[in-house]
């Protein structure tokens, strides 16, 4: 069995993961499971599977005599624990951590030499020249889990001709839901609330990547997470919207020639692609009635989603951008969810944070230095627009 360790158990990410390994008896032994503060949910996850490690991240108050482990240091020990408990065997750690908190586990699994399930992306956007460098060192896997990046990584990994350069990668292109406002008139944009913004049409999932699809920062995101991870030029990731979201990814050869990743909706299945690498497992989820299939596909909207654009001129500039680019959006985010600043601010507060000279070489201590200040910027501009 391998081993295995959810990170944001109790989120989206962590109960799909959850999912397949029940789909899977005996396949998968998990260890560690954590959370930020959601007590209830942790502990019934704890019952049913009472040899696992608790981590609770998050304070809160009479934390369990079931939960051994607590606070950031305590999840980093938990992971280095679980690294050493598979009897030799390499273990996995799945981390469905939100935003930019996902990024000190992920190089605590790597360093514990673990393989990594990652969709938290912000792990390649803000570091992911450290993180890559790291698991090559320790020669350990990363794994994409985010639906668009598996997918790239199953058929780049199903074209093998791209080893003996028999074969030659053109281009990547990421599909795009459009999220609830694809339809919805720009001049209407100013006026959408968090409950509108949280309506998203095919996805499941919490509230900050929601809102992240709503404006299509999520695949600003994916643009420097796709650019890093498989070593692209940003002008080679493509993005195409397509509202059914069946057909995850496509690449394309020198030859012109096209290979699409077509499946459900369903994150369960990149997961369970995650969980058995470098095998496959059976399937278990509905298959696609290819007669019953319409597929539309659109270019984006870029002077309505300013942030796509963005992202494409921070994946260029690379350095700290890509920190700052993330913390700005993140803050901005919590702000429009509590209702403090429009939509369209999230946007105008990101782009004004990119003015400022986000240049230097990228570790571990300037990625957080960067995302520090460019959150103290975006709420300073926050001020700032409620003023005007």
């Amino acid at each position: 069995m391998k081993t295995i360790a959810i990170l944001g158990a109790t989120g989206s990410i962590g109960k799909n993961a959850l999912d397949v390994i029940r789909e899977n008896p005996g396949r998968f032994d998990p260890v560690l499971f954590s959370a930020h503060t959601d007590v209830e949910s942790l502990l019934r996850i704890g019952k049913e599977y009472p040899n696992a490690c608790l981590a609770l991240v998050g304070a809160v108050e009479n934390t369990p005599k079931e939960i051994l482990r607590t606070g950031r240091e305590g999840l980093l020990r938990a992971i280095e624990e679980c690294a050493q408990s598979g009897g030799g065997a390499r273990a996995l750690a799945v981390n469905g951590i939100a935003g930019a908190a996902g990024l000190e586990p992920s190089l605590a699994a790597i360093d514990a030499g673990m393989d990594l399930a990652l969709a938290n992306k912000e792990t390649i956007v803000m570091a992911g020249e450290v993180a890559i460098r790291k698991a090559r060192e320790k020669n350990v896997n990363i794994i994409p889990v985010d639906s668009e990046h598996s997918a790239v990584f199953q058929l780049l990994r199903a074209h093998a001709g791209f080893a003996d350069g028999a074969e030659k990668l053109d281009s990547i292109m990421l599909t795009a839901s459009g999220g609830p406002f694809r339809a919805l008139p720009p001049e209407q944009l100013a006026r959408v609330k968090p409950k509108d913004a949280l309506a998203h049409p095919t996805w499941k999932m919490g509230a900050k990547i929601t809102v992240d699809s709503a404006s299509m920062a999520n695949k600003g995101l994916e643009v420097i997470e796709a650019v890093k991870l498989f070593a692209m030029p940003p002008d080679k990731v493509k993005v195409v919207v397509h509202p059914q979201s069946i057909v995850h990814s496509m690449i394309r050869l020198s030859d012109g020639s096209m290979y699409a990743q077509l499946s459900k909706p369903d994150m369960r299945r990149p997961i369970q692609d995650a969980l058995f690498f470098p095998n496959k497992g059976a399937a278990s989820f509905d298959s696609l009635d290819m007669t019953s299939l319409t597929l539309e596909f659109e270019a984006p909207d870029e002077k309505k989603f300013p942030l796509l654009p963005l992202a494409y001129q921070v994946a260029k500039a690379r350095a700290l951008y890509p920190a700052a680019y993330n913390a700005a959006n993140e803050e901005a985010v919590s702000l429009f969810l509590k209702e403090r600043i429009g939509f369209l601010d999230i946007a105008r507060i990101v782009e004004a944070v990119l003015q400022r000279d986000w240049t230097g070489a990228v570790t571990v201590d300037t990625v957080w230095e960067a995302d520090r200040k460019a959150r103290s910027c975006a709420y300073e501009l926050k001020s700032l627009l409620h003023a005007s």
